[in-house]
């Protein structure tokens, strides 16, 4: 077998279609530091995210038959990670977390001082702070780029409670930042 690092995602796939453990561990060790980070978007709980990864990979193995070679393997992973995570937060009801909105907010123009380079661990730190369905809705619209039509759908929310719940946690980051730019 080829050196793992030379190993092309078409060669996995062929792999994996044929059931080989070899190629599925080398599919799993490739992509599972990146898709764990995605699941740790979405809980708090590393030992949740590690649950969550593992039943992704396991649907990336029985499903991997149904992945169309035109599209990009990792993309197709990272969307049954994000649709994994979602059914956790479908099954456990863990919804209901939202930010308490106590009055209709209206998202203002950027603060300069929060638009300024700030490192990506700041980021996920503060992100990790928000409410648990706050910070779903966030990843799903912010990071993966899912409309909020798409989020109230895969959610059973309304489209504006993805809405307001985005912008009052877009709103929360910028406080923690902006007082981070501060110090």
């Amino acid at each position: 077998m080829v050196n793992d690092h030379q190993i092309t995602d078409d060669e996995l796939l062929r792999g994996c279609l044929r059931k080989d453990r070899k190629y599925q561990e080398l599919l799993y060790r490739k992509y599972a530091k990146k898709m764990f980070a995605i699941c740790q978007g979405y809980v708090r709980d590393k030992t949740v995210a590690q649950d969550i990864l593992q039943d992704g990979f396991v649907k990336v193995f029985m499903k991997i038959n149904t992945f169309n070679p035109d599209n990009s393997l990792e993309g197709w992973v990272r969307r049954i990670m994000t649709n994994t995570a979602i059914d956790y937060f479908r099954q456990g009801k863990k919804l209901d977390r939202f930010i308490v909105l106590e009055e209709q907010h209206n998202e203002e123009a950027a603060d300069d001082a929060v638009n300024k380079k700030i490192n990506v661990d700041e980021i996920l730190y503060y992100l990790d702070r928000l409410p648990e369905g706050a910070r779903v809705i966030f990843n799903l619209y912010a990071i993966e780029g899912y409309s909020h039509k798409e989020i109230a759908d895969l959610l059973k929310i309304s489209e504006g409670t993805s809405k307001s719940q985005f912008s009052r946690a877009r709103s929360i980051i910028k406080t923690y930042l902006s007082g981070l730019q501060s110090v």
